[in-house]
């Protein structure tokens, strides 16, 4: 059994940090295990100063989704603690302020392709797949359509679900799962790309701007504009929402403090 401690490899850098979902021997299933790690390394980062957060699996395959090996026999109360933790630690991807991009080396499927779906923004290689199988077999992928659905045209998404099986990563792009798909040789850079343009300007007004869209963006629309309001006239009083409007006014570069 591979220690929880080195399910998930977490490497700082500059002005981001890469986790890296670390058990390419079994496909990097999300047991309750690595579950728990992933959720301990979003957490640090959130605390941290990191801009960004660039997501990845070690091996062929980012990640096959739950671990069978890890449910089957399991009772109701658990199976219901093991999902209830996959769940809050979705969430938790959505929750912390820092822009989360989920890079995509290979298959994403069930549980791994909710992961991606939970990130807010996603580039995979080409030759990547994902995937909701649980349609075409004995156990309907109920929870990871929670993610993906909220992605997708209802029609897409039930297509996945009910199929069971893999679309493209071009496909995906065209759909609105991912960002985009890009050779293997161009990933690195693609990733980088995005998620630096993705987390420039104030860190401040970035994290409460990722963290209010989530919070509206399911709501009827009168609801989700006092939603946005009231984050919105809060943050214009914030150092940086001020700056921002000042340089602007006296045609300046701005200068950013994350206050």
């Amino acid at each position: 059994m591979t220690e929880p401690s080195t399910m998930v490899r977490t490497q700082p850098h500059d002005w981001y940090t890469e986790i890296t979902l670390a058990v390419p021997r079994r496909r990097n299933a999300l047991s309750l295990a690595m579950i728990e790690a992933l959720a301990r390394a979003l957490e640090e980062v959130a605390a941290s100063d990191a801009a960004g957060v660039l997501l990845t699996g070690e091996g062929p395959v980012f990640s096959s989704g739950h671990d069978f090996a890890d449910m089957a026999g399991r009772s109701y109360a658990d199976m219901r603690r093991l999902l209830r933790t996959c769940a809050d630690m979705m969430t938790l991807v959505q929750q912390i302020p820092q822009v989360v991009l989920a890079r995509v080396q290979g298959p994403a499927l069930a549980a791994g392709c909710q992961l991606v779906a939970s990130c807010d923004l996603a580039v995979a290689v080409d030759s990547a797949t994902f995937s909701v199988p649980g349609g075409k077999a004995g156990w309907f992928c109920h929870t990871p359509m929670v993610a993906v659905g909220r992605q997708l045209p209802p029609k897409r998404a039930l297509e996945m679900a009910l199929t069971g099986d893999p679309v493209d990563a071009s496909t995906a792009a065209s759909w609105g799962l991912i960002n985009r798909a890009v050779a293997a040789p161009h990933l690195d850079e693609a990733c980088l790309d995005l998620l630096g343009r993705a987390t420039r300007g104030s860190r401040l007004s970035k994290g409460l701007g990722k963290q209010t869209y989530y919070a509206q963006v399911g709501l009827e629309q009168r609801q989700a504009y006092d939603v946005a309001i009231e984050a919105m006239a809060a943050s214009s009083q914030t150092a940086d929402g001020q700056e921002s409007m000042n340089s602007f006014i006296e045609r300046r570069g701005a200068t950013y403090t994350d206050r």
